[in-house]
């Protein structure tokens, strides 16, 4: 089950349109300011680079580059290894609502989550506390110049891409919910001077300088809202959640959670009443599961499923499987943390 839905999962966002790659040889390339390797982000959303550099029979990996909505930045500085595979990942900034993107391949590298790193041949990313993601192989052509142009399904430009930015981060930061359109109107404008103002920031701030003051308010405010799942485990984690959603339930996942890691799974204001979790855990000695205690059942999927109603799980042909029910949010607010004490194999039904 676990590979079936690792398989699935790795898929997904880049069906789904939200980082798509476009290689520009080096002639276009040439067209950059700078020498190395550029990346340039014609999507809505901040993202964060790694990247890895082949380096005889290891491979140097470091990041992370910030690269604002409509912006280059230079991920690698040259010479390049013309005629050879670099390595890419990203993921999109903690401000954005909906949860983490990433872009990804196949190539499994160790990273440090929480901060800038630079690292070299590690045996064993869970030992040093890192986390392993797995990288997209880049054939880079040029020892000077090389740019990749991260797209979404939207076809931006890197202007409209900015704008979509601003707008997407308004919505974020709880200031202003409308379309993403790339296009600032006279609405939003107001919006933004507001925002400036009560912020007791310069009004004349540039577009730059607006998508950081955004992008900090909305990461304060995810802090104080959703549901954050946590793994206390060496072990990874594959989570689910069931929850109310107006007047029926809703069962969504799948979330992997790396040793140590934590993923914040609903990023908007809870209600005031008990959530729902499962998860399993692919430990050394086999597959355990979340032991269920006072549960509900609900229904799911091996592939990752978002499913309307808890009934008739097996009619439509869904497993069941019992949720363990959560402690009540507070301030909409709740954060779950999975130990080893709440795992054990599963018994012969299956739970």
């Amino acid at each position: 089950m676990a590979l079936e839905r690792f398989f699935r999962l790795r898929l997904l966002p880049i069906v789904a349109g939200l980082i798509a790659t476009c290689w520009i040889g080096a002639g276009e390339a040439s067209a950059q300011s700078r020498n190395g390797w550029s990346v340039c982000n014609e999507t809505s959303r901040i993202v964060e680079m790694a990247t890895g550099k082949p380096d005889d029979r290891s491979v140097y990996v470091e990041g992370w580059t910030r690269i604002r909505p409509g912006e280059c930045r230079v991920v690698m500085e040259a010479p390049l290894l013309s005629g050879q595979h670099h390595y890419l990942y990203g993921r999109t900034s903690r401000a954005h609502r909906g949860g983490m993107k990433s872009w990804s391949g196949e190539f499994p590298f160790c990273v440090d989550s929480q901060g800038q790193f630079s690292l070299e041949s590690v045996p064993n990313c869970t030992a040093m506390g890192l986390e392993t993601r797995k990288f997209q192989p880049v054939l880079i052509e040029s020892r000077t110049r090389w740019t990749t142009t991260l797209k979404e399904t939207q076809k931006w430009s890197r202007q409209t891409a900015q704008s979509a930015g601003i707008q997407r981060l308004l919505g974020d930061a709880g200031i202003e919910l409308g379309n993403i359109d790339g296009y600032i109107g006279r609405r939003t404008r107001r919006a933004i001077r507001e925002f400036l103002i009560s912020q007791q920031l310069p009004e004349d701030s540039t577009d730059d300088e607006l998508i950081d003051y955004l992008e900090q308010v909305a990461i304060d405010r995810s802090r104080n809202i959703g549901l954050s799942l946590c793994n206390r485990t060496d072990d990874r984690i594959w989570t689910a959640i069931g929850r109310r959603r107006g007047e029926g339930w809703e069962s969504r996942g799948w979330w992997r959670l790396e040793a140590g890691s934590c993923e914040r799974v609903v990023d908007q204001e809870l209600i005031a009443s008990p959530h729902f979790v499962y998860a399993e855990m692919d430990s050394e000695a086999g597959q355990k599961v979340l032991t269920p205690a006072e549960s509900e059942l609900f229904c799911m999927s091996p592939t990752q499923f978002a499913i309307l109603g808890k009934d008739k799980c097996e009619e439509n042909l869904y497993l069941e499987a019992p949720f363990r029910q959560t402690e009540v949010p507070v301030d909409g607010r709740l954060v779950v943390e999975f130990f080893d004490r709440d795992f054990d194999f599963p018994t012969d039904d299956g739970l």
